[in-house]
C-alpha cells in the first residue's frame, strides 16, 4: 500500500495523525470525532473512485 501513495500520500498521512494526535492531547472525545470524520471521508472517496472505475470497466 504504501508502494501506491508516493511521497506526497505518505506525508498527507504522517500530518493527518499528527494532527489528530495534538487534539487528542487537549481533548480526547473530539480527536475521536475527527477520526471518526476522516475516516467516514476515505470511504466515501473510496466508493466514489471504485463506482467511477466501474463505470469505465476498469474494476
Amino acid at each position: 500500500m504504501l508502494d501506491k501513495l508516493g511521497t506526497k500520500g505518505i506525508a498527507g498521512v504522517v500530518s493527518l495523525l499528527l494532527g489528530i494526535g495534538i487534539v487528542a492531547y487537549q481533548a480526547p472525545i473530539v480527536a475521536a470525532g475527527l477520526a471518526f470524520v476522516v475516516a467516514g471521508l476515505g470511504l466515501v472517496a473510496s466508493g466514489l473512485a471504485e463506482g467511477v472505475m466501474k463505470m469505465f470497466g476498469m474494476a
